[in-house]
């Protein structure tokens, strides 16, 4: 039959708007994730005091 491989594919980073994926190295049990880093959705205002009456 075939020889199945036992390793992943390298992926390249992929890139959205929102978000950016990377691959991370298998650990001890064969597990490949991926790690996700988030770009902020808001910006933080200064906080104003409103007027006194």
């Amino acid at each position: 039959m075939s020889d199945d491989k036992n390793t992943r594919p390298k992926v390249p980073e992929g890139e959205t708007e929102y978000y950016k994926t990377r691959q991370m190295d298998p650990n001890d049990k064969g597990f490949v994730g991926y790690e996700t880093e988030w770009k902020s959705f808001q910006k933080e205002a200064e906080y104003k005091t409103p007027k006194q009456p």
